[in-house]
């Protein structure tokens, strides 16, 4: 959808998700608690409220459209990073927010030529003009590495944004 703020990228949906046929599904995944946390959205959602978030500004997607489970057991091969590519290209969201260094890193690598693990936060580069955000995994198995700061930094970019849009 064109017009978004922000577009939450994860690698692949978990074996939870699949089954609920919902993205951050699994119980334990901090995403949706983080989202009212950070200050996306107003009040917190469930996962199954997902086809209500480009009414926010907010969408979803995953580098990986053909597997599911834990990033460990995905296929690097089908990463399909072009796709994505074309996809924020033809939508144009203001920000892309990858929900793990994971999804980051493939991202990265894929599309610029880069290695190595980035930064949380938001990145020194762009992608023609659309902020890239690394958040910290809401994933459960990754609870020890999880801080809200980056989420607050990509809500900040968003409230910034929805300031300029209204006054605009």
């Amino acid at each position: 959808m064109p017009g978004l703020d922000l577009v939450f990228c994860g690698t692949a949906p978990s074996r939870a998700s699949m089954a609920a046929k919902a993205y951050y599904a699994k119980p334990g995944n901090a995403f949706w608690p983080s989202l009212h946390a950070a200050g996306f959205t107003p009040t917190r959602l469930r996962p199954q409220d997902y086809p209500t978030l480009p009414t926010l500004g907010l969408g979803l997607t995953d580098l990986n459209k053909t597997q599911f489970g834990n990033d460990v057991d995905l296929d690097p091969s089908a990463y399909d990073v072009a796709a994505f590519v074309d996809k924020m290209r033809r939508h144009r969201p203001a920000a892309v927010a990858f929900t793990s260094k994971t999804a980051a890193s493939v991202f990265l690598a894929g599309h610029f030529g880069l290695t190595g693990s980035p930064d949380y936060g938001r990145q020194a580069l762009d992608f023609e003009g659309t902020a890239l955000f690394v958040l910290t995994s809401p994933s459960g198995q990754a609870r020890r590495f999880f801080t809200l700061d980056p989420w607050r930094a990509a809500a900040a970019f968003v409230a910034a944004r929805r300031m300029q849009t209204k006054n605009a």
